[in-house]
């Protein structure tokens, strides 16, 4: 069986170990490096504690803009290098610098730490972003299981989802004794996730790189433009994830004018479980509903009760916006599932980094100015114009569903 240069030997089946269940141990092996890795006690809190270390929330927020814009950096050398090197290589070197990360966090005595601490952390998703996905994707390849792909990835993306619930609610409990101890205890579930990648296999990929990095890369890059379904998809899922991921990370410093910092991770919690139960069960909702359907529902749906929660501020409004996340799942899922059905093997790592790397740069960009918005008008009315922006993606969505209703019929 062909393999990566520089992965582990071909495996050899036997009677004790067969190779379904090996690989099937490694998307167990995934799915527990996810939870370890977003097991993030600071996670609810770290706008505050980023607003109290630098003093406004313009600098604040452009921590994550410094993670999210070195990690499109760092994207397309690192997609190249999981599809020159092996998927398993690629966990390792993320997982490590997600120890470094956490603990320049930690230290943070400066806004210069916390930069440091933001370039390892952009370091880290460069590696896991793409990357992952096709370690996924090619396990399942390996025994005939690619269609299920959908499924398993719910499954596996959940736990980042159940972790992110459990360190809210301790996270924002210990916060609010001691910063400097919720981002200490934050380092060792990052050790735990550098122990498990060590155990990972690496799949058979027949589609080893062997041509030179450039020309990889520029057949991978040609394919978001000559590719119009492609183009789109990417389009939407970047405005999708780039803007919600930056009104989330400041929602609690909204939620903090309305509830105490220990009860922030109470609101979080629930987020998190709703999105975890959505990335479980978006395999069977997606079989039934299809994609468009329930990627049209979840934006009308969250940017109502979005709306309602900020233009009527109450101590009822922190819940309303949890519920927003009990689509998230499933729409991340449908967006990426659609995405793997355009992206080439030969290409996989590479062209998942490339659609990360438009991301990380709107995030950049958006994080940072929702930052300085939010220093002249204030948290709640930068987030209401942040909302107004997310509804963008319901126009490229009506224009791929049309794009695919019209594949099907020829």
């Amino acid at each position: 069986m062909p393999h990566q240069s520089g992965s582990s030997p071909p495996y050899k089946e036997s009677p004790r170990r067969p190779l379904r269940m090996t690989l099937h141990r490694n998307i167990r092996l995934l799915a527990l490096h996810n939870f370890c890795t977003d097991f993030v006690l600071f996670a609810p809190v770290a706008i505050i504690y980023f607003q109290r270390i630098t003093g406004s929330y313009a600098l604040g927020m452009s921590i994550f803009s410094i993670a999210y814009v070195s990690s499109a950096i760092f994207e397309l050398p690192t997609g190249i290098l999981s599809d020159k090197i092996g998927r398993k290589k690629t966990v390792l070197f993320g997982s490590l610098f997600s120890v470094l990360c956490v603990v320049w966090y930690a230290i943070g005595i400066s806004y210069g730490w916390l930069v440091i601490g933001a370039l390892f952390q952009g370091a880290s998703r460069a590696f896991f972003s793409g990357n992952n996905d096709a370690l996924l994707h090619d396990s399942l390849t390996e025994i005939n299981e690619s269609h299920e792909y959908s499924t398993y990835l719910g499954k596996t993306s959940m736990m980042f989802q159940v972790a992110l619930a459990g360190a809210a609610l301790l996270g924002s409990i210990v916060a609010n004794w001691s910063f400097a101890l919720v981002m200490w205890l934050s380092v060792i579930p990052q050790l735990i996730a550098l122990g498990i990648a060590t155990q990972l296999r690496e799949p058979a990929n027949p589609h080893t790189m062997s041509t030179p990095m450039f020309i990889h890369l520029k057949d991978a890059a040609r394919l978001f433009v000559t590719n119009p379904t492609l183009g789109l998809v990417n389009l939407a899922d970047v405005m999708r994830l780039a803007l919600g991921e930056s009104g989330y990370f400041l929602r609690s410093a909204f939620i903090v004018s309305l509830w105490p910092i220990w009860a922030i991770g109470i609101s979080s919690m629930v987020a998190n479980i709703g999105a975890a139960i959505s990335y479980y069960f978006s395999g069977p909702i997606l079989k039934k509903y299809k994609e468009f359907p329930v990627l049209t529902f979840e934006i009308i749906y969250n940017r109502i009760v979005n709306f309602v929660a900020l233009l009527f501020p109450s101590v009822v409004s922190p819940v309303l916006m949890s519920t927003s996340s009990w689509l998230f799942g499933v729409g991340s899922v449908a967006l990426n599932g659609l995405m793997q059905k355009e992206f080439t093997d030969k290409q996989r790592a590479t062209m998942g980094s490339i659609n990360s790397l438009g991301g990380n740069i709107v995030f950049g960009i958006c994080s940072f100015v929702l930052g300085m918005l939010s220093d002249r008008i204030g948290v709640t009315y930068a987030l209401i114009v942040l909302n107004i922006a997310l509804l963008s993606p319901l126009v490229m969505y009506h224009k791929l569903e049309r794009l695919y209703t019209h594949s099907d019929t020829l």
